[in-house]
């Protein structure tokens, strides 16, 4: 299997948003490399970036580095497979850092069982944490839902979801969709969307009403088709965007500025007309 990254493509017909990215995991440590991808990206079309932290290590990165450049944005948060040990300290931390002004959601946070590396129990009182921590700070919540469905829809009824939540990497079918469209809840598609064995996913992505979506990359996982299993960059939005206007049946230009509009509305980003 080829570790080259994927050919940039054809810029989009409108400015899209990377809405959640792990910059330091593509191996970005300085402005410079943070430039250097940045470059790729906006050829590409994708003109601003999420990036998205899963420890503390990573979360200080990213509010730091989300001040190098005005194009990049950071989100904090401990992810639920690393929450077996979530004490005060990195709670005060987690707290102190999704303060920042750059810092525009709390996340991701959440459930997975489908690794085995913190229990249920301490991922749920952690995830209920960050429910509060983002209904408290005012910003959004960005939620990891792997194999979890259910729990992650039941503990957000039972805490009160904050005004704005978003579902990274949406994993769920059709019902799940609706289940989240009719919460108000926002669903953020990776490269997933475009594998050809994801039919019950491209449902989903059929239905979200046009309002109520995001393109992530993950990045530098979920490479989309046709390079999957090849390195990941925010670049590679460009390549979701497209699968996912043909799956819905939609203009390229449709698409790219829902995309931005509603990243720009979701984290309350400063907003860029369509050029």
């Amino acid at each position: 299997m080829s570790r080259e990254r994927p050919p940039v493509p054809e810029k989009l017909p409108a400015p899209a948003i990377d809405s959640h990215t792990h910059l330091d995991a593509c191996g970005v440590e300085t402005p410079a490399e943070l430039s250097t991808v940045l470059a790729r990206a906006e050829a590409a079309g994708i003109e601003r970036v999420v990036t998205v932290a899963d420890d503390l290590a990573a979360a200080r990165w990213a509010a730091e580095a989300s001040t190098w450049d005005d194009r990049v944005f950071a989100a904090v948060a401990i992810h639920p497979t690393r929450t077996k040990d979530f004490g005060d300290a990195d709670r005060s931390e987690v707290e102190r850092l999704v303060q920042r002004e750059r810092v525009v959601a709390v996340g991701e946070t959440g459930l997975d069982y489908y690794w085995d590396y913190s229990p249920p129990e301490a991922q749920q009182e952690a995830f209920r944490w960050h429910i509060d921590l983002a209904k408290r700070i005012g910003k959004p919540l960005m939620i990891h839902d792997r194999e979890a469905h259910d729990d992650v829809l039941r503990i957000l009824e039972e805490e009160g979801a904050p005004d704005t939540v978003v579902f990274h990497c949406f994993s769920g079918d059709a019902e799940m969709a609706r289940r989240c469209a009719d919460a108000g809840y926002v669903l953020s598609f990776a490269g997933t969307v475009t594998f050809r064995n994801a039919k019950a996913l491209h449902e989903a992505a059929r239905l979200v009403p046009s309002e109520q979506y995001l393109v992530e990359t993950d990045a530098p996982f979920l490479t989309p088709h046709p390079f999957r299993g090849r390195p990941n960059e925010p670049y590679c939005a460009a390549y979701t965007v497209r699968g996912l206007a043909e799956l819905r049946g939609e203009s390229l230009d449709e698409v790219a500025n829902a995309v931005r509009t509603n990243a720009e509305r979701v984290f309350r980003l400063p907003s860029v007309t369509s050029s």
